[in-house]
């Protein structure tokens, strides 16, 4: 079975995404450079499993010392649609207390788990919680509603290591 059968389209490139990957990087360097963090880097979270790929580039990129760390929030299992009540099922083994954190998620869907997430980080201390995401669903807090999987994006845990981002052909989840 070769994965890039199942793609309807390729939506972004592995070098338009490295670019983006590029420019989000600078940004968060900007944004956290300054005497207010020399005795407290930036946490960056990775949401698992998705932002694994995004995370690894994101903080190669990132001209500040920083601690990584991942946690899991699951509200998609194996289908399509984010069932609205996500849950915590593996938290963060570093501590955040008066730490700035950095959110790193693949997409942003619903805003469902993004905020379950914050409100989490923020209960477990953290001086604030910054979000990056590399892809966002606005039309989604209730982009065309396509099923997009690769670059640590999948369907059913499948899809996740193609270099780019796709549309997933329907035949596939429906």
């Amino acid at each position: 079975m070769a994965l890039d059968d199942d793609i309807e389209r390729v939506l972004w490139t592995d070098e338009q995404i490295s670019k983006r990957v590029t420019e989000l990087a600078g940004q968060i360097t900007r944004d956290f450079s300054g005497e207010s963090l020399s005795e407290s880097s930036p946490v960056v979270v990775g949401v698992a499993t998705g932002a694994f790929l995004f995370l690894a580039d994101l903080v190669r990129k990132i001209k500040l010392p920083v601690t990584v760390d991942f946690i899991r929030a699951e509200s998609y299992g194996s289908g399509t649609v984010s069932n609205g009540a996500p849950r915590i099922s593996f938290d963060l083994k570093v501590g955040i207390q008066g730490k700035h954190v950095i959110l790193v998620e693949d997409i942003v869907d619903t805003g469902n788990t993004l905020s379950c997430l914050i409100a989490h980080l923020e209960s477990r201390g953290a001086s604030s919680v910054s979000v990056c995401t590399l892809f966002d669903k606005p039309a989604r807090r209730k982009c065309p509603d396509y099923f997009i999987v690769g670059y640590g994006l999948d369907f059913a845990e499948l899809y996740r290591n193609l270099p780019y981002v796709g549309i997933l052909k329907p035949e596939i989840y429906n």
